[in-house]
Order: structure tokens, then C-alpha cells, then sequence
């Protein structure tokens, strides 16, 4: 029992002292050794066997023992000893911790002794600091006052928390004393100095005066600003002589001569006075400044009083000089002592062909423009960072009405103005480089949109923005009424692009009313106006919204006057259309009207499908070339007006009866005709051959080829009567019983025998023939379908040899 808890106790303490192979090689780094107890994969019964390798080698086996005992006895000593020394450095480290304790006292005192005797010397310089500062005030030696006033302040800063002692908080009480005299002193000085009353000054600066400036960089702020305030004040008393309100050179016409007084101001301080204040207080900058507030509030006075003097020249002009001085103080002053913040920064326009999207006007413009009167402009866009935009300026705002009214009536003019050349003119010339061109009256009335969005920008990006922004609107849907849509020509077609005239003319190749050649180049060029139109007022509208206060921008739409042009576009586009619509309309009466019964054999293209490609080829180049630079709304017209023909191609088809099966065949070979010439109608006479757009194909194919599968039912033999019916839900998938009774009128079948046609294509919709017994009634009829399919054959070889 006793030997099985020996060897579990062996095996769990072998358990506990199994070590990493890192920590093994560390350990054999250390402390190396040859000893086979030492070792890691340590075997006791092979080191029994090592040592007992016979059984001979058993009679020495108490002298082996005794010497692993003796080993045993030395590693327990040297544990022990290990264990000892450990306790004693523990009692070692008590003693350092009593011998640190001391020296910190030692420490604390040092450090509190350095720290009396710096206080004592700021003590000694504080108490001699405030005696000189009192006796260097009386002699008004600012200048030794300005260095030792900032010195007797930092010191007493270092006694804040010593202020409960009297002798310290009297010092500090006569410091404060020395501070209140010396402001006061010195604001009596500048006020000797420069006197409020009168407008006299002393010839040049003091150097007191200098020294006085730095001491009050030292004071209380209030000093500072009270001595500012009092020479800004003296220093323009003369302005407000000048430029009273009941003066002549007080008023708008001669407002230069205010903007050169103060110039002539600045550059006399900067001789007299500009070293005598600090470089930092920017004397310079504050003088114009005070001038400019000064100046917007006695101009708005004076505009109050004789606002019914102000015409729109008089105001321009004013507002163009203001603006030129405001941009002379941006590159001379920084715009640092502004407190009421800079307007927002505009940003830079990207390039672009559209008018509101160019270089402003340049300074040589602004000198043509004044010339012109009331197109005057102002001065360039202020950069980004220009501070001093609007500080005079703003107060001409209130008094825009009268600009705008000067824009509404000037536009009015305009719009006037381009009719008359419109009438005069004549719409653009045919077969020149002006055919289908945008109209030039587009981008004059544009460029003077920009204009004057620029101009209104400058003077205030508030309400008189969206009033400016109601006066476009207004123009814009009069110039798409007056010049646009005014003038595209008048057509006599009804919405349906059928004239009376064609309906009743049935001779083949009756002409009808059709545009000119002059019209149709005069609704090219009206559409390409129209879209330049809508694409420049939608980068109009962006830049309105760009340049008016953020909380305006909802304000700012016009989705009404871009739907206006889009409506000019599809009008124009509706209006080709029709002509060509129209103009095809006795080719498919003439259709409608032939004999087809007595059709007796197949022979090339018909005379009324030869008028329609006809007329097709006379147009349709004339309207591509004229839409060239807008190709999305010629595709548009190609669509729009297979959109047309094709239905009404179908009905003139259906109204051709009754047809025999030669008259059909040849209706066939027609309408593939009609199908090529129309997939080719994009490109058709043009050198350069395009594809079409697929959107178009698509059209044209699912048509045409209704209309060709139309005929090929009525080509196929109505008996028996389940497979004709049969093939027409094949052949034309819609299944609509109105479209079979058409094709059983072209067959020339009877009302009697129609209805029984009728009845069981109203049985056969629903479930198509399918299964055996269907499959085996259709075997049984077999040989006429094949007849008739190799009638379509014969048919298609036919065509295909004529292509």
C-alpha cells in the first residue's frame, strides 16, 4: 500500500517539474552538466542498470546508497542556504527604506529653502519694482515704464496665493493704483494731443506718445481701445465736414471724390503717425475700416432721402467705384481687425462653352460697359478671400428694385428687339452653315443673363437675387414663346397627321401641302435652339443656386421654363413628323384604293411605295443634316415617326379588299420594300453609313413584320378552316378576333361565312391544338399547308433575287 502512494507521489511530482524545451536549454545554458540526474529525460531505471550492471556488481550496493544519501544531504543544505539568504534581503531592503527617508527629509528642506529665498527676492524686486513704477509714472518715462510695468507683473503673479498677507496685498493694491494712473495719464496725453474738438493737428507724433502706446499694449485692453477710437475719430472729423449730407459732392454721381479723400488720408498717416503706434494695432487698416462704416451709413442716409433721384445709371455707377475701392483695400490690408467675419467664399467655375460658366468680365469690358450707360458692369468678381467684399456696397441693396426694374425692362427690350430681327432676317438660310445652327438671338440673351446674374452677385446674394431670378424666368418662357415656338411654321394637319385634302384625293402620287425646304431648316434650327435653351438653363439654374445665400436655394427652380423648351422640342420633332407623315398619306390612300382582286401577276415595287421612299429621301437628309449636332432628337424623329407609319401603313393595309393571292403576294414584295427603306430611313442618303440605333430597329422589325405576317395569313387558303385558324394564332401571336375578321374581309369571305371562321377561332384561343389526335388531324390535312408554304417560298426567292 505504502510503495503505491510512494510511486503516485513520484508520479505527480514529475508531472509538476515538467518544463518547456526552451526553459530546459536555458537552465543547461546556465548551470552545464555532466550528471545523468540533470538531465531532462532523466530514467531511473536505466541509471539503476548503468549502475548495476551484473549481478556481481550487487555486493557494493550499500556503498552506492550511502553516496546518494550524502548527495541528498548536500542539495538540501544548499537549498536551505539559498532560502536564508533570501530572508536577509529582505531585512536589508528595510534598511535602505529608513536611510531613503532620511535623505527625502533632507530633500524637503533643501527645496523648501531655495523656494524662501526666491520668493524673498521677488519680494525685494516686487516692493522696489512698485516704488520705480510710481516715481517713472510722475515723469512720464513710459518708455522705462513699459519694460518695468511687464516685469512687476510677472513677478506679482508668483504672490497670488500669498495675497492673504497685508504687506502683499498692499503691494499689490499700489501696483493696480500705478495701472489706473498711468491709463488715465495716458489717455489725457493723446487727448491733448489730439483733441476732440476742432480738426487741427500737431505737425508730427511724440516719442512720449510712442512709449505711451506700448504701456498701453501693458494696460487693460479698454486703454487701447479708447486711444483707437479717439484718433480713428479726430482723424475723420474732417470726412463728416466734408461730406455732409446737405453738400454737392455728398451724392452718388461724385462718390470718387470720397473713395480719394481717404486715400490721400492713409498715405498722410502713414508719413506722420505710422511708426508712432505699434505695428500690431494695424492703424492703417482700422482707419479705413471706421471710413467704410461711416461712408455705408451716410450713404444710406442720403439714398433714403432722394431715393427718387436714383436712376439705374447713376446707381451703377456708384456701385462700380464702391466695389473698385473694396478691392483696393483687399490688397492693401489684410482685413484683420474685422469682427464681423468675411461674406462666403465663391467657388471657382469650371470650364464649360455654356455663357454662365465663362471668365467674368475682364476690367477692359467694365470700361466699354460704362460708356454704354445702364449695361454698365461692375468691377471682377472679388477673389475668395476678399474681407472687405460688401462692406460699403451693402447699403446700395435696399435700392435694387431699381436695378431690377431696369433688367425687366431692358430684357423686354430684348425680347423686342429679337422679333423684329427675326421678322427682318428671315429664318436661316437652306444649304449654308446656318441651316439647323442655333439661333444667334439664344446666346445673346444668355450672355446677358450672365451678365447681369454677375452683376446682381456683387451687390447682394439675398432677395434681390430671387427677383433677378423671377425676371429670367419671365424672359425665358417669352422668348420660347415669341421667338420659338412663335415662329415654327403652321401645318394643316390634324393631330392625327391625316389632311383633308389627302383623304379625298385618290389619284396615286396627289401631292399635298408640305413644308419647304426653308421650314423644314426653320424647325431644325428652332429645336437646336430649344435644346441649347434647356441645357443653358439648367447651368443657369446651378449657378444661381451657387451664388445665392444658402437659405435661398430652395427658392431657386426653373423646371417650369426647362419644361417649356422640352415641349418646343417635342412640338418641333412632332412637327417633322407630321410633314412626312402627311405627305405619305396619298401613297397609302392610292394603296388602299387599287384593285388588288385583279392583281394578275407579281412585278417590281408598286407606284405608291416608290412615292413614300419618295418623299422619304427628299426629307429625311434635309432633317438629319440640319439635326447634326443633336443626334439624340434626330433618332427621336426616326422613331416617333415609324412610330406614325407603321400603325397607319397596318389600317390602309386592312382597307385594301378584297385581295386575291396574287394581289397578296405583291402587297408582300411592297411591304418588305416599305421594311428595308425604313430600316435604312437613320442613314438613307448619307455617304457615311450608320447603323441604327437598336431601340429604332426593334421598332421597325416588330411592325413590319406584323404586317408581313397579316398578308401571310391572307395569302394561305381558308380551307380547311381549323388549320387557317391555327396558322393565324401562329403566325400572329395577339389572337385578336377584331384583327382576324379584318384579315377574312381582305380574303372577300362572307359575313356568313366569317361567323363560323370566328366561332372557332374563339374555341381554338384558349387551348392551342396540341396532343396526338391533333397532331394526327393535322397529318391528314398535311398537303394544303405545304402548297401554301411553297407559295412563301417561291415568294421570298422572288424578293431576295430583286434585292
Amino acid at each position: 500500500m505504502m510503495e503505491e502512494e510512494e510511486l503516485e507521489f513520484v508520479e505527480e511530482l514529475e508531472a509538476v517539474l515538467q518544463l518547456t524545451p526552451e526553459v530546459q536549454l536555458a537552465i543547461e545554458q546556465v548551470f552545464p552538466s555532466q550528471d545523468p540526474l540533470d538531465r531532462a529525460d532523466f530514467n531511473a531505471v536505466e541509471y539503476i542498470n548503468t549502475l548495476f550492471p551484473t549481478e556481481q556488481s550487487l555486493a557494493n550496493i550499500d556503498e552506492v546508497v550511502n553516496k546518494i544519501r550524502l548527495k541528498i544531504r548536500r542539495l538540501d543544505d544548499n537549498i536551505r542556504t539559498v532560502v536564508r539568504g533570501q530572508t536577509n534581503v529582505g531585512q536589508d531592503g528595510r534598511q535602505v527604506k529608513e536611510i531613503t527617508r532620511d535623505i527625502k527629509q533632507l530633500d524637503h528642506a533643501k527645496r523648501h529653502l531655495t523656494t524662501s529665498i526666491t520668493t524673498l527676492n521677488h519680494l525685494h524686486m516686487l516692493a522696489g519694482g512698485v516704488d520705480s513704477l510710481e516715481a517713472m509714472t510722475r515723469r512720464r518715462q513710459y518708455g522705462e515704464v513699459a519694460n518695468l510695468l511687464q516685469g512687476v507683473m510677472n513677478v506679482l503673479e508668483h504672490f497670488h496665493k500669498y495675497m492673504g498677507i497685508p504687506q502683499i496685498r498692499q503691494l499689490s493694491e499700489r501696483v493696480k493704483a500705478a495701472q489706473t494712473e498711468l491709463g488715465q495719464q495716458i489717455l489725457a496725453d493723446f487727448e491733448e494731443a489730439f483733441p476732440s474738438q476742432g480738426t487741427k493737428r500737431p505737425g508730427g507724433p511724440s516719442n512720449v506718445l510712442r512709449d505711451a502706446c506700448l504701456v498701453a499694449n501693458i494696460l487693460d485692453p479698454r486703454i487701447k481701445q479708447e486711444i483707437i477710437k479717439k484718433f480713428i475719430k479726430q482723424h475723420l472729423s474732417e470726412y463728416l465736414v466734408l461730406f455732409q449730407e446737405n453738400q454737392d459732392v455728398a451724392w452718388l454721381d461724385k462718390i470718387d471724390r470720397r473713395y480719394a479723400w481717404i486715400k490721400r488720408q492713409l498715405v498722410d498717416y502713414e508719413e506722420k503717425y505710422g511708426r508712432m503706434f505699434p505695428r500690431e494695432w494695424c492703424m492703417a487698416e482700422r482707419i479705413a475700416v471706421e471710413f467704410c462704416h461711416v461712408t455705408r451709413t451716410e450713404l444710406a442716409k442720403i439714398m433714403r432721402t432722394r431715393a427718387k433721384e436714383i436712376e439705374v445709371k447713376l446707381l451703377l455707377f456708384a456701385i462700380q467705384r464702391t466695389t473698385n475701392f473694396e478691392g483696393f483695400l483687399a490688397k492693401r490690408f489684410s482685413g484683420c481687425t474685422l469682427t464681423d467675419g468675411t461674406l462666403k467664399k465663391l467657388e471657382s467655375p469650371p470650364p464649360s462653352t455654356n455663357p454662365f460658366l465663362e471668365d467674368e468680365p475682364t476690367p477692359e469690358m467694365e470700361e466699354l460697359a460704362t460708356e454704354k450707360g445702364d449695361l454698365d458692369q461692375p468691377k471682377k468678381p472679388k477673389a475668395p478671400d476678399n474681407p472687405f467684399h460688401g462692406i460699403v456696397s451693402k447699403c446700395f441693396e435696399p435700392h435694387l428694385y431699381v436695378y431690377i426694374e431696369s433688367q425687366d425692362k431692358n430684357l423686354g427690350e430684348l425680347i423686342d428687339r429679337f422679333v423684329a430681327d427675326f421678322k427682318a432676317q428671315g429664318p436661316p438660310k437652306p444649304n449654308t452653315d446656318e441651316g439647323g445652327a442655333v439661333l444667334p438671338s439664344c446666346a445673346d440673351l444668355f450672355v446677358y443673363y450672365k451678365k447681369c446674374m454677375v452683376q446682381c452677385s456683387q451687390l447682394s446674394t439675398g432677395e434681390p437675387m430671387i427677383a433677378l431670378t423671377t425676371i429670367f424666368q419671365k424672359y425665358l418662357r417669352e422668348y420660347a414663346w415669341k421667338i420659338l415656338s412663335g415662329n415654327l411654321p403652321k401645318t394643316t394637319t390634324s393631330s392625327g397627321g391625316l389632311t383633308i385634302s389627302s383623304l379625298l384625293k385618290e389619284k396615286e402620287g396627289s401631292e399635298v401641302a408640305k413644308f419647304t425646304l426653308e421650314e423644314l431648316c426653320l424647325i431644325c434650327s428652332i429645336l437646336s435652339t430649344a435644346e441649347y435653351c434647356l441645357a443653358t438653363t439648367q447651368q443657369l439654374e446651378e449657378k444661381l443656386k451657387e451664388k445665392v445665400d444658402v437659405s435661398l436655394i430652395e427658392r431657386i427652380n426653373l423646371t417650369g421654363e426647362m419644361d417649356t423648351f422640352s415641349t418646343v422640342i417635342s412640338s418641333s420633332i412632332q412637327l417633322l413628323v407630321q410633314d412626312l407623315d402627311a405627305a405619305c398619306d396619298p401613297a397609302l390612300t392610292a394603296m388602299s384604293k387599287m384593285q388588288w382582286q385583279n392583281v394578275e401577276h407579281v412585278g417590281d415595287q408598286s407606284p405608291y411605295v416608290t412615292s413614300v421612299i419618295l418623299h422619304i429621301k427628299q426629307n429625311v437628309p434635309i432633317i438629319r443634316d440640319n439635326l447634326a449636332s443633336t443626334r439624340k432628337y434626330f433618332t427621336q424623329f426616326c422613331i416617333k415617326f415609324a412610330n406614325s407609319f407603321i400603325p397607319k401603313f397596318i389600317t390602309h393595309l386592312f382597307k385594301c379588299k378584297p385581295i386575291s393571292m396574287v394581289g397578296a403576294e405583291q402587297l408582300l414584295l411592297d411591304t418588305h420594300s416599305l421594311k428595308m427603306v425604313l430600316l435604312d430611313l437613320p442613314s438613307i442618303g448619307s455617304q457615311v453609313v450608320r447603323k441604327a440605333p437598336a431601340s429604332y430597329t426593334k421598332i421597325v422589325v416588330k411592325g413590319m413584320t406584323r404586317a408581313e405576317m397579316i398578308l401571310k395569313v391572307v395569302m394561305a387558303p381558308h380551307e380547311p378552316l381549323v388549320v387557317f385558324v391555327d396558322n393565324y394564332i401562329k403566325l400572329l401571336t395577339d389572337g385578336n378576333t377584331e384583327t382576324f375578321q379584318k384579315i377574312l374581309d381582305m380574303k372577300g369571305l362572307k359575313r356568313s361565312e366569317q361567323s363560323s371562321m370566328l366561332e372557332l377561332l374563339r374555341q381554338r384561343l384558349p387551348a392551342p391544338p396540341s396532343g396526338t389526335e391533333s397532331s394526327g388531324s393535322l397529318s391528314l390535312m398535311a398537303p394544303t399547308p405545304e402548297q401554301e408554304s411553297s407559295r412563301i417560298r417561291k415568294l421570298e426567292k422572288l424578293i431576295k433575287k430583286r434585292l
